[in-house]
């Protein structure tokens, strides 16, 4: 069968790819970024499911009606009734899929703001979003190693341009790689991501929420609503675009208090008992409402730095989290709470009113701010404490361009355009006007896979015959452009799988002199690495390595990475081993 393309990388595009390939289309993945992933591997809390395995072996008594109820009434007045029905509806499958396809755990259930049930799902380790995307980007990329006329990926691609017929039936794009500009065909998914960091000059954030357009943002840089601009050039239609997610729970680096962008503090940490407090150590919310409702709060109460507190409970129900945020200097460890009182600036006793105060309300489930789930354990001024300044940032846009049930662009005819389909955040409509925690990841799988059902379905049917036809009214184009009409393999994907050995032994104090942005090195499972020319490139940016600068980075990095990750996409950073 002939090739799909699919442009972007991250959980929504791997996932239509995936469901591609076992539909029988070929795949060409497009990704402007240097690897794969994109704000999908930042997500931290979970995938929301209902009715899946790991459900049903809790005892969680949940099912998609549930579910698209609580979705109906976060979405609010822009419910669309047939969008939530599909990511809902689909819901478990998609957990499932990841579980037995992937061989993910997802065996842990949270339940995080605006859920009536525990439906957010996570294994014992590393970030979800992060153990999706990998898996999935993995199979991927080895299946362009090992069957390569079936998945194409090419990196550092920027699409230009979407490309229609004289039927207006998109039948290819025109994009750009290594300087040259070139034209593949076929129909397109758009998988993009949304524009929650589009500080560009034409940017959709400014020209529809001017007011946030200066707050920090959880987005990479490459979230600039390319997907969406490039389809609306061709006649599609938008929706909610003014829908702008404010995540109220942005964790502030206090090295770096004016950061633009932000690390996010998992809605989990709150899911598991985490309370957020005020400067004068109080709460003033119900901490498991609604994204828009806490941020909206946490700008009425005014009274900052805003700390998000777990005690000793919450800390080991959420571990790994805590570690990795104090690990980053994004989060504190307090040995009790007269510490953590002096940290506030506040007095033992008024800190421990709030805390007695918050032991009445876990007793008789009456709290004064509305919340309605508690964790057991009472809190106490002699348990230890992990403590996070947070502070609201731009999190996700709801608003993208206009699909149906079955992922297809809708035009502004209110027709859907042949050939265009879209996946992910750059599809609007499906969260109405305030997204659930968990619904991020589950709208990238349960609509990938939509998309990838909608797009193989109408290659069969309708574009098989005339492929060539268009291939022959726009092969003058392509040779114009001096590309290729066929992707081809690119020579980052041909790299050798296993790394360099490295024949050099460096001490530990020759690795310490190394420990600037110019000259970076890091000790790894005992290979020390020279990371310099690499971190620009990083998918989690230049600050997650330089924090390990000169020094042994083993521990945080095995904490998020998969030992594979070194030899598939640094292998030239190898320079040697450390002496023993």
């Amino acid at each position: 069968m002939a090739q799909v393309i699919v442009v972007g990388g991250g959980l929504a595009g791997l996932s239509a790819a995936h469901t591609l390939l076992e539909r029988g289309a070929n795949v060409l993945l497009l990704d402007k970024q240097p690897f794969m992933g994109g704000n999908s591997t930042k997500a931290t809390s979970g995938i929301n499911g209902a009715g899946t395995q790991s459900q049903q072996a809790l005892g969680i008594p949940d099912n998609s009606k549930i579910f698209f109820d609580d979705t109906k009434q976060s979405a609010r007045e822009l419910a669309r009734d047939d969008l939530i029905r599909v990511l809902t509806g689909r819901s478990g499958d998609a957990v499932n899929w990841l579980q037995d396809k992937f061989g993910l755990d997802l065996s842990k259930v949270s339940r995080l703001g605006g859920h009536t049930q525990p439906r957010t799902h996570r294994g014992s380790a590393q970030f979800p979003g992060m153990v999706m995307t990998y898996a999935q980007m993995e199979r991927l990329e080895d299946l362009a190693v090992s069957n390569p006329e079936r998945v194409k990926i090419k990196k550092k691609a920027r699409v230009v341009k979407l490309l229609k017929d004289e039927q207006g039936a998109v039948i290819g794009v025109e994009y750009t790689v290594g300087g040259k500009s070139e034209i593949a065909y076929g129909p397109v998914i758009l998988a993009t991501g949304g524009y929650a960091a589009d500080f560009t000059e034409n940017s959709l954030l400014k020209k529809y929420r001017p007011e946030y357009y200066n707050l920090p943002t959880t987005n990479g840089d490459h979230c600039t609503g390319d997907g969406q601009k490039l389809a609306l050039e061709i006649g599609a239609s938008a929706i909610d675009l003014e829908k702008v997610q404010v995540h109220p729970t942005g964790l502030v680096d206090p090295k770096e208090p004016d950061a633009k962008v932000k690390f996010l503090a998992a809605e989990a940490l709150r899911g598991v008992g985490g309370l957020l407090l005020d400067n004068e150590g109080k709460r003033f919310v119900d901490e498991l409402q609604h994204r828009d409702y806490v941020t909206g709060k946490m700008w009425e109460n005014g009274k900052f730095p805003i700390r998000l507190v777990l005690n000793g409970q919450a800390s080991k129900e959420i571990e790994w989290h805590c570690k990795h945020y104090v690990g980053r200097g994004l989060m504190k460890r307090f040995a009790n709470g007269y510490d953590l009182a002096k940290e506030i600036g506040i007095s033992p006793e008024q800190l421990k009113k709030t805390f007695d105060d918050y032991n009445v309300v876990i007793r008789n489930k009456k709290d004064p701010f509305g919340k309605k789930f508690f964790q057991t354990e009472e809190w106490s001024m002699d348990d230890y404490f992990n403590v996070a300044i947070m502070t609201p940032v731009l999190h996700y846009t709801m608003g993208g361009l206009e699909i149906d049930a079955e992922s297809r662009v809708v035009g502004k005819d209110g027709k859907p355009i042949p050939g265009l389909f879209a996946a992910g955040e750059v599809a609007g409509g499906v969260h109405g006007a305030n997204r659930l925690g968990g619904s991020s990841l589950l709208g990238c799988v349960v609509f990938g896979r939509v998309s990838g059902d909608s797009a193989a379905g109408y290659l069969l049917q309708r574009l098989g015959p005339l492929a060539e036809k268009a291939a022959g009214r726009l092969g003058a184009v392509a040779g114009h452009l001096g590309g290729d009409a066929s992707a081809t393999k690119s020579s980052e994907e041909k790299k050798a799988e296993e790394a360099p050995s490295g024949g050099n032994a460096f001490s530990v104090e020759e690795v310490a002199k190394h420990n600037k942005k110019d000259d970076c090195w890091v000790i790894v499972d005992g290979q020390v690495l020279d990371v310099t020319n690499f971190l620009p490139d990083h998918p989690g940016g230049e600050k997650a390595i330089l924090l390990y600068a000169g020094r042994d980075a083993t521990e945080e990095f095995n904490m998020l990475h998969d030992p594979k990750v070194i030899p598939r996409y640094a292998p030239d950073a190898i320079i040697g081993s450390l002496k023993k």
